[in-house]
């Protein structure tokens, strides 16, 4: 005789957590549950319920996690079962409808929270689809998730990406970082288009879900400002601003990075790219991106850009990270050419818009330029971000006028 099923879990918040969802913010802490009927279990339905006893929202409940509840759905109550995800899924494609032509095979399908799948990401490189959870809610329903998928993209590779802390909670269900869930993964990297350009994603082990396809926007701005310009890439990883700068009509592309790896996925991204570069230099260097810009500047640059890996992992290092980015965009303008651009970026969550925007400012005034605005820039159309810690990317470019 099999055991009788518990009841739906029921939460109700306290005031404040209430009003942020009721904005629309996809996140409760487990502090800021004031009463539950029962205790809850990873991965389980959890509906919330205001004051006044009515339906607020429906999210997915971690019991281990300190963001315990990820909201998906608010409004009006519905029956979430098979029928109401695929439409949730649908959704999240019509908002890429149009988006692309054939001459872009790789973008993100679903960016979690502000597509209504929280801590879920879904992106496409040509054929293959990259599945990645950065929370352990969803392990016990990948089965549902992967026939959701299925449903619209089927015989799809599926191959599996989880955040680091999730790595033990997956290990129980079999599950770890690279496997390919569902479909056969002809071969890795898996190559794929941008803007007509060829790149490559490592879609088993590279950051992120194997490229760096929230900066697709910056780097087309690149290429339309490179035309017969020396261009600089610093944190140039495998060079994805390096090869739309050559595309661009650049004359000459120096790439910096630590990583001889990344380096030398950019030297395989040239080969790839080189009908369309043609006979554009691209020189690569490893080095210490902020040691080898402290330098004495032996020739300076028409384009420099400063895309550096995040300086603030968490909120207590805020204010360390927007000083950083002042030293750094100090030390990349001596490396621009007077009338030269410097295009600044930031994928740090916990440093806002107008701080780095301001830090970037305060940076080059501090370099003794005044500045031109060219551009400023946020998130994708196909990375929307509908809540303030969403939004971590920030892009901007400036035009140098060097002080008398």
């Amino acid at each position: 005789m099999s055991a009788p099923s518990q009841p739906l879990l029921k939460l109700r918040l306290t005031p404040a957590a209430e009003r942020q969802v009721k904005l629309g913010h996809p996140w409760v802490f487990a502090d800021r549950i004031k009463e539950a009927n029962r205790e809850g279990k990873t991965g389980e339905l959890a509906i919330v319920y205001d004051r006044d006893d009515k339906f607020l929202a429906a999210g997915l409940f971690d019991a281990a996690s300190p963001i315990c509840l990820r909201v998906f759905h608010r409004g009006k109550p519905a029956k979430i079962d098979a029928a109401w995800w695929l439409g949730h899924f649908d959704a999240a494609l019509k908002r890429r409808e149009g988006l692309f032509d054939a001459t872009t095979t790789g973008y993100r399908l679903i960016n979690g929270e502000s597509d209504g799948w929280p801590g879920l990401v879904l992106d496409q490189y040509a054929g293959v689809l990259v599945l990645k959870l950065y929370t352990a809610a969803w392990l016990p329903r990948l089965k549902e998730v992967l026939a959701t998928i299925a449903q619209r993209f089927p015989e799809r590779a599926v191959v599996l990406r989880l955040s680091r802390n999730i790595y033990d909670a997956a290990a129980k269900f079999g599950l770890k970082e690279g496997m390919t869930v569902a479909g056969k993964l002809s071969g890795n990297p898996v190559q794929f288009l941008e803007n007509g350009l060829t790149f490559e994603a490592d879609v088993q082990s590279g950051q992120k879900t194997g490229f760096f396809l929230d900066q697709r926007d910056n780097r087309q701005r690149v290429r339309e400002l490179a035309k017969g310009c020396k261009v600089l890439n610093v944190f140039s990883f495998t060079g994805g601003f390096s090869i739309y700068a050559a595309a661009g009509g650049a004359t000459a592309v120096t790439s910096v990075d630590i990583s001889p790896h990344a380096l030398a996925g950019l030297k395989r991204h040239g080969d790839l790219n080189r009908e369309v570069i043609g006979d554009c230099p691209l020189t690569l260097v490893q080095a210490d991106a902020f040691e080898w810009l402290a330098r004495p500047v032996a020739q300076p640059f028409e384009v420099v850009i400063l895309d550096p890996p995040s300086l603030a992992k968490r909120e207590a290092e805020r204010a360390g990270a927007i000083e950083g980015y002042r030293h750094l965009v100090a030390q990349g303008a001596r490396w621009v050419a007077n009338e030269g651009i410097l295009v600044a970026a930031s994928c740090s969550a916990h440093v806002s818009k107008e701080e780095f925007f301001g830090a970037v400012k305060a940076g080059l005034e501090r370099a003794g330029c005044r500045t031109e605005p060219l551009f400023e820039a946020e998130h994708a159309a196909d990375h929307p971000a509908t809540f303030a810690e969403g939004k971590y990317l920030k892009c901007m470019a400036m035009r140098l006028h060097r002080k008398a």
